[in-house]
């Protein structure tokens, strides 16, 4: 007999060791695995960011540029009913920026199980012997159950399903302006909505978007944060800072060149108070890339120009210039 306790014994270290090295894998690989894709490193990171205020939770109109639906936000300042002024501590995705209660929860559920395998004592008491292979499976079922649980929770909070009734209550969008090859070819467009005030955009403006697009992505590539507060809200400026942390910690820097805008449409246009927004949906090409650091050597991306459909809301106050206030992806 004691030669089977000590076979006993030595499986169950070894399947120890095993599994701790699994749950090594699996911690690196997580965070990876719930990251945006390094395709979308551009300006925004490929998240709907930002305020379009009292609109922010109302889906902008579809465009020729932009035929579908938006993404709705997943960080934002403003709450829902309230206008752009109104701050509240940002909302992101489940797991980081914001995730709120759920994600937090999901995130450290996940967390405590994978440091328990490691240090021997997981969610169920270990990984020694089949029970502690029941339990990682437990785990993983759980942590897929809090995932689900907290996507649908976010879906049914913001729901556009009330933003949709209070704006049939109004006049709805005005004639929308499609303008290929630029945005300096429109001529004009209005914007109408409940309680709101109808804004005339005209080629000025135009340009003025075209140009925000370009030089934005040129002060992201170039880390100027400065410039980037002349270009952007605060709000946005924010989401950029944190973007742009992350890829140092990663030690990457992205590098969006070659931006041309192709086809935009107007999808919006309103005055809040003394505050004037412009929401428009922009097809425009990019070369998008992800540099190491040190080596400069593309760790993402490629040289190949794509193409990127997004919908971007400027905002502008009196004597002001337009400013970024949010960018939404397009589904």
């Amino acid at each position: 007999m004691p030669g089977t306790w000590e076979t006993h014994m030595n499986f169950s270290q070894r399947s120890r060791s095993l599994f701790k090295v699994i749950a090594v894998v699996l911690a690196l690989a997580l965070p990876t695995a719930l990251a945006i894709s390094s395709a979308d490193a551009r300006v925004g990171g490929g998240m709907s960011s930002g305020s379009r205020g009292s609109r922010t939770y109302s889906a902008p109109p579809s465009t020729t540029t932009a035929p579908g639906s938006t993404s709705q936000f997943n960080r934002t300042y403003t709450q829902p009913g309230a206008g752009m002024n109104s701050a509240a501590p940002a909302r992101g995705g489940l797991f980081g920026r914001g995730g709120g209660f759920l994600g937090g929860l999901a995130a450290g559920f996940l967390g405590a199980g994978l440091l328990g395998m490691l240090f021997g004592g997981g969610l169920f008491g270990g990984l020694g012997g089949l029970s502690s292979i029941l339990g990682l499976i437990i785990q993983i079922v759980l942590v897929v159950f809090v995932v689900r649980l907290a996507m649908s929770w976010w879906q049914r909070r913001h729901s556009p399903q009330a933003a949709y009734a209070n704006a049939d209550a109004g006049v709805g969008p005005g004639p929308q302006t499609n303008y290929r090859g630029g945005l300096g070819g429109g001529l004009g467009g209005f914007g109408f909505g409940a309680n709101n005030a109808p804004l005339e955009i005209k080629p000025d403006d135009y340009e003025a978007f075209e140009r925000l697009l370009g030089e934005i992505q040129t002060a992201w590539s170039n880390e100027d944060v400065a410039k980037l507060h002349t270009l952007a809200t605060p709000e946005m400026v924010s989401y950029f800072e944190q973007d742009l942390a992350q890829n140092r910690a990663r030690n990457v820097v992205n590098k969006v060149s070659n931006v041309k805008l192709l086809q935009g449409d107007l999808a919006e246009a309103w005055r809040e108070g003394e505050t004037e927004y412009a929401t428009v949906a922009l097809r425009f090409a990019l070369t998008d890339k992800t540099l190491d650091r040190n080596s400069g050597t593309i760790v993402a991306g490629s040289e190949q120009p794509g193409e990127v459909t997004e919908v971007w809301t400027f905002a502008r106050r009196p004597g002001g210039s337009w400013e970024l206030s949010a960018i939404q992806q397009t589904n």
